[in-house]
Formats: structure tokens, C-alpha cells, sequence
């Protein structure tokens, strides 16, 4: 199941029929009007388009979120599934969006979509930073960040892809917002406030090599430069077998294991071919951060359970999920033909904590979320 995290806030888009440049300053009697059900709501009408459009994948798909008009009213008229996680006041104000997105990102959502504007976004961001994929349905009256689809269709379009186990591109957007009282005045002043990791359809290559085929050897040292812009001295790597991983150790100029799992910390290689006694040993006299690099096996698609079986389930839960980045060509995912990526780990509970869909690195600068399963199906 696809596990949809939705916050959708009743108030945005009011301001502008009224020449209001955003909610922030919308009248309490406005908000009040549309808490009582006597006025309707832009930004629910705008998210019941989508999940309409969506109806058809309500069987493989839940929704996580308040209980009323922020998130379960919308998803029950659709037909969805729905897993209550709060309940927001009446009116609801920023504060509520914050905790909807925590609590989504807690139950473990693999998207979170959110119905609003630049507010909106914000509220989102300071909540869950860059922690899990989000997608804004533009509904707002200021609309400068670049998290949105591009309507209520757009966004129906990107979910469909995803949970169709198409690719589906992941990156950082930016999140913007203007100061409405100097907007009033005529007076733009807009600022960052920081990224939200946000999918996006496009083409299948981002990197067009040799007649618009991937060329794995160059693929690998992209994924190498991707891992080195993010390389940090003071972190444990645990890189696990496969030709996808060795660019990585090519990159730091180290020895490696090319079937076993190597261990690098601070551009020194701690332990070639570490079995599990070795592994845990080092993460007991490791006190900092921690990175697993894995690969899919070619044509069958295991990430875990087959020539890593170092890592055992202790070490797995251990290490936890969010501490494991997947590796692997475009042409290396599209070769499943849609089928998942799979987890045997020989804990079947384990497995079934390993579902959902997972960020993938496929190149520099260039990531898809791919669907994981225990089952194959």
C-alpha cells in the first residue's frame, strides 16, 4: 500500500477574491465562516479534484492525516482508506499544519501532500525539513516557491506515476514566501526559508550519453560525485557489494571488496570485507553518523538479504532505514519492468517495516523513488 500523508488547509486561497495578497491576514470571521461550513473552502475543493482523479488506485493507496476538514473529509469522499492522526482546532491555524506534517512523518508516510501556498509550505518545511518526498497542490494566493504541481491535475499525474512504480524524479525545491503587509504596500520582499525534497515527472534520462543510453561506468562515477558532494569525515560508511558501490571507494582512492562489505571513515578504510562481528564492532566504538550504501541486484532487484547478508537483521534495525541510501542505475531500475525493489532479511517483521517507497540515487544531482516490497508483487 501506498502510504499518503495529506494536510490540506481549509483557509488558503480565501484572501484573494477579498485583493488580499495571502491568508496571513485573513479576517477571523472568514476563517470561522469556512471552520462552520458556511462558506466553502478553495483549497479542499481543489484537493478533492485530485483525489478524485486518484479513485481508481484507491485500493493500493491509504491516507494518513487530521481528522475533519485538514485531511479526512476530502480523502472519505474520494474513497480512500483513512488513518486519523490528530485533529486540528477550530479554526485551525499554522500551528495544526506543523503538526499534521510531524505526525505524518512519524507514521511514516512515503509522500506528503499538502493543499495551500507559501504559508503552507513554510509551515510544512519547518516541520519535517527535508525528511521525507512532499508535494504542494497550489491552492494559496502567493505562489513563489517551486514545491507545487502545476494544478490539481499535475499533482493527480505525479502520484499516479508513483505509485504506478513508474520513475519518478525526487530533488530539492526551493521554499519562498513574501511579507504580505509590504506586498499591500506595493513593496515585494521575498525570502528563503529553505527545501523541501519534492518528486517531479520528466524525462527518463536527465544525462544524455552516447545516442541517449547510460553508459553504467560513467552512471557509477555520477553516483560517486553525487555521494563526494555530501561526504562528511566524521561519518562511518558501511558500502555494501556491487560494481554500484565501487565508485564511491574509487572516489577516495581506497582498496575494496567488490563482493563483500567495506568500512570507511574520515578517507581511511577501517575493515575490507567486514563480516557481522566486525560491523557491529566498529559501530560500538563509533560515536557519529552512519551511512549504508547499497545496490539492487540486476534483474531481480534485492537491496538486502542477497550478497549483503553481513548485514543481519540486528545490525539492520540497529542501523535503521533512514540511515540506508540505495544506489542504482535508471537502466538498472527500468530492467524490473515495474516490479519492487525487494528486502529478505531473514526477519520477516523487518521486511515488512522495510515497505513503502525509498529515494534512489541514480547520477549527480539526480534521484527517483522506487517502490520496496517483501512479497515481489
Amino acid at each position: 500500500m501506498f502510504k499518503l500523508g495529506l494536510i490540506i488547509n481549509p483557509y488558503a486561497g480565501l484572501g484573494g477574491p477579498e485583493g488580499l495578497k495571502g491568508s496571513d491576514t485573513l479576517p477571523e470571521a472568514m476563517r470561522l465562516a469556512v471552520a462552520q461550513g458556511s462558506s466553502a473552502s478553495r483549497a479542499q475543493a481543489r484537493a478533492q479534484r485530485c483525489l478524485d482523479l486518484l479513485r481508481p488506485l484507491a485500493a493500493q493507496v491509504e491516507v494518513y492525516g487530521f481528522a475533519g476538514p485538514m485531511a479526512e473529509d476530502a480523502a472519505l469522499a474520494a474513497g480512500f482508506g483513512f488513518h486519523t492522526l490528530g485533529e486540528a482546532a477550530a479554526p485551525s491555524s499554522a500551528l495544526d499544519s506543523q503538526r499534521a506534517a510531524t505526525a505524518a512523518a512519524q507514521a511514516g508516510v512515503d509522500l506528503l501532500l499538502f493543499v495551500g501556498g507559501d504559508g503552507t509550505a513554510r509551515d510544512i518545511y519547518s516541520a519535517v525539513g527535508e525528511q521525507l518526498p512532499v508535494l504542494g497542490l497550489p491552492a494559496g494566493v502567493k505562489m513563489h516557491s517551486a514545491v507545487y504541481a502545476i494544478n490539481p491535475e499535475g499533482a493527480a499525474e505525479i502520484l499516479t506515476a508513483l505509485i504506478g512504480g513508474k520513475l519518478v524524479e525526487v530533488g530539492l525545491q526551493e521554499v519562498r514566501d513574501i511579507d504580505e503587509a509590504a506586498f499591500q504596500q506595493g513593496r515585494v520582499r521575498s525570502r528563503h526559508y529553505g527545501e523541501l525534497l519534492v518528486p517531479r515527472l520528466g524525462g527518463f534520462l536527465q544525462q544524455v550519453k552516447q545516442g541517449g543510453r547510460e553508459v553504467e561506468a560513467l552512471v557509477i562515477a555520477d553516483i560517486a560525485d553525487e555521494l563526494m558532494e555530501h561526504y562528511d569525515e566524521d561519518c562511518l560508511y558501511i558500502v555494501g557489494p556491487g560494481s554500484t558501490t565501487t565508485g564511491f571507494m574509487q572516489a577516495l582512492n581506497l582498496p575494496y571488496s567488490l563482493l563483500g562489505v567495506d568500512v570507511v571513515r574520515g578517507g581511511e578504510l577501517l575493515q575490507v570485507d567486514a563480516n557481522a562481528a566486525q560491523i557491529t564492532a566498529l559501530l560500538d566504538a563509533h560515536g557519529g553518523p552512519v551511512q549504508v550504501l547499497i545496490t539492487a541486484i540486476g534483474g531481480q532487484g534485492h537491496i538486502l538479504g542477497r550478497g549483503n547478508q553481513q548485514l543481519t537483521p540486528a545490525l539492520i534495525r540497529r542501523i535503521g532505514r533512514e540511515h540506508f541510501q540505495v544506489l542504482a542505475s535508471k537502466s538498472k531500475l527500468t530492467g524490473l519492468a515495474g516490479r519492487p525493489l525487494l528486502v529478505d532479511s531473514n526477519d520477516p517483521e523487518l521486511d515488512q517495516q522495510w515497505q513503502g517507497y525509498i529515494p534512489v540515487i541514480c547520477g549527480y544531482r539526480d534521484q527517483v523513488m522506487y517502490r520496496v516490497s517483501a512479497a515481489g508483487d
